[in-house]
């Protein structure tokens, strides 16, 4: 026999934190070298001119000048097209 009493547990205690994805600068805001565009879990933007995509699939400004988003038809493999959402960054 124990001589505590059976304690329950709980599940639902934990949460991580935020992660802050999202995009972090607009279309025609001006944008300095190296600050980040968007970030994101997988390329749901793609990079365009100007603009490089980090390990975490973060873009970055590769220049100063003006955010321009725009959308890009992309065509796949088997002939099929589709649209997909772009950032680029006009040099000024």
């Amino acid at each position: 026999m124990s001589t505590k009493k059976a304690g329950g547990t709980s599940k639902n205690l934990r949460d991580s934190k935020p992660k802050y994805l999202g995009v972090k600068r607009n279309d025609g805001q001006r944008v300095k070298t190296g600050e980040v565009l968007v970030r994101q879990r997988g390329t749901k933007i793609e990079a365009g001119k100007n603009v490089k995509v980090a390990n975490d699939h973060t873009l970055f400004a590769l220049c100063d000048g003006v955010v321009a988003f725009k959308n890009v038809r992309k065509t796949k493999f088997d002939g099929t097209t589709r649209s997909k959402k772009s950032v680029e960054v006009i040099a000024s």
